[in-house]
C-alpha cells in the first residue's frame, strides 16, 4: 500500500562528470542547487546578476552576459543615497557608483568566461509577474524597495514568456559548449504576497509556457521540481518556519533525486567523499594544538589531496 505520490526525475543520457561546469540562474532555488554543487566541489557559477525571478529578466541577464556588456554610471539610478541597477538584485547596491559598477562588470566578465566552458545550465523561474519602472518605461528585475507608485505590476503575456525562453536557449546554445544541456525548473517557493490564487496562476503560466517553448528542442529538459515539492513532499514538515521555503530535509531529498538522474557514478562518489571531508572539517576541538587533533587534520588533508588528483580545478 502506498501512502504518498512519489515524483521521479527521468534519468539523463548525458551525465554530469567531474570536469563539467554548471551554470545556475534564477530564483533562490537556483542558489540552493548551486550551494550543493559547490559543497560537492564541482565547478558551479550562480546568479551573476543576483536572484532573479521572472523569465524576461533572466533572459535579459543572459543577453548582457553574452554581450559582455559594460555597465556605466548612466545605467544606474540614485535612490535613497544608493546607486542601483534595475537589472540586478539589491546586493549590488552601493553608496558609490564605482563600487556598484565594479562588482556588476566583474561578475559579467566572469560569467561570460564561465559560460564558454559550461556543459549544464539550470534555469529556475519563480514568477510570471514583472514590474515596469514607469519613469524609464523599463521592465526590471528588482524593485529595490522603491515606492510602489513608480511601478506597474502585470503578468508577462504568454508570448513574452515563450519568447524570453526561446531567446535564452538560443543565446546559451551559442556561447556554451556544443552539447550543453539546458534544464528548466519552476521554483517550488510560493509567492504568497501575490495571493494564493494569483501565485498558482503565475506558476501555471510558467509551466505552460515552458512546456510549449522547449517542446522538440534538442538538449532542453523540464525538471519537475515544482511537482516534486507540491505532490511528493506535500507536508509542512518539509518547509521552513515561514511555511513557504523548502527546508534542508526537502532540499536534500530533491538533491538526491537530481543526483540519481544526472550524476555519473564517479561524480556521486566524488561528491559523497567531499561531503564527508566537509563534515570532518566542521569539527572544532577545545584544544586545536592537541597532537591527536593534528593527526586527524593530516588525515583529512591527505584525503583532500587524493580528491584533488581526480580533477583539474582547485577544490577546498
Amino acid at each position: 500500500m502506498k501512502f504518498r505520490t512519489e515524483v521521479d526525475l527521468n534519468a539523463s543520457e548525458r551525465k554530469i562528470g567531474l570536469q563539467d561546469c554548471i551554470f545556475t540562474i534564477g530564483s533562490c532555488f537556483a542558489t540552493e542547487m548551486h550551494d550543493k554543487f559547490s559543497q560537492g566541489q564541482l565547478q558551479s557559477l550562480n546568479n551573476p546578476f543576483g536572484t532573479i525571478f521572472n523569465p524576461y529578466s533572466i533572459y535579459n541577464a543572459i543577453q548582457q552576459i553574452y554581450d559582455a556588456k559594460e555597465y556605466h554610471e548612466r545605467d544606474l539610478i540614485l535612490v535613497n543615497e544608493n546607486y542601483i541597477s534595475l537589472d540586478h538584485h539589491s546586493a549590488f547596491d552601493s553608496r558609490f557608483a564605482h563600487q556598484s559598477l565594479e562588482k556588476i562588470n566583474q561578475n559579467i566578465e566572469d560569467a561570460n568566461q564561465f559560460l564558454q566552458n559550461t556543459s549544464f545550465v539550470i534555469i529556475t523561474f519563480g514568477t510570471s509577474y514583472v514590474y515596469e519602472f514607469l519613469p524609464k518605461k523599463k521592465l526590471v528585475a528588482n524593485c529595490h524597495k522603491i515606492p510602489q507608485k513608480f511601478f506597474k505590476k502585470r503578468f508577462l503575456s504568454h508570448q513574452e514568456l515563450t519568447e524570453s525562453i526561446d531567446k535564452s536557449i538560443e543565446i546559451l546554445k551559442d556561447i556554451c559548449k556544443t552539447d550543453v544541456q539546458i534544464l528548466f525548473t519552476v521554483s517550488p517557493v510560493r509567492h504568497t504576497k501575490d495571493g494564493m490564487v494569483q501565485n498558482q496562476l503565475s506558476k501555471s503560466k510558467l509551466i505552460n509556457a515552458l512546456h510549449e517553448a522547449i517542446s522538440g528542442k534538442e538538449n532542453c529538459h523540464y525538471l519537475p521540481i515544482y511537482e516534486l515539492m507540491m505532490d511528493d513532499l506535500r507536508d509542512y514538515r518539509f518547509y521552513k518556519e515561514d511555511m513557504i521555503h523548502p527546508n534542508s530535509q526537502a532540499i536534500q531529498y530533491i538533491w538526491e533525486k537530481f543526483g540519481n538522474a544526472y550524476f555519473a557514478d564517479e561524480t556521486k562518489i566524488f561528491i559523497n567523499e567531499n561531503n564527508k571531508i566537509l563534515s570532518a572539517l566542521s569539527h572544532r576541538p577545545n584544544d586545536a594544538k592537541n597532537p591527536k587533533y593534528q593527526e586527524f587534520l593530516e588525515k583529512i588533508n591527505q584525503k583532500i589531496r587524493e580528491q584533488q588528483k581526480k580533477v583539474k580545478h582547485k577544490i577546498f
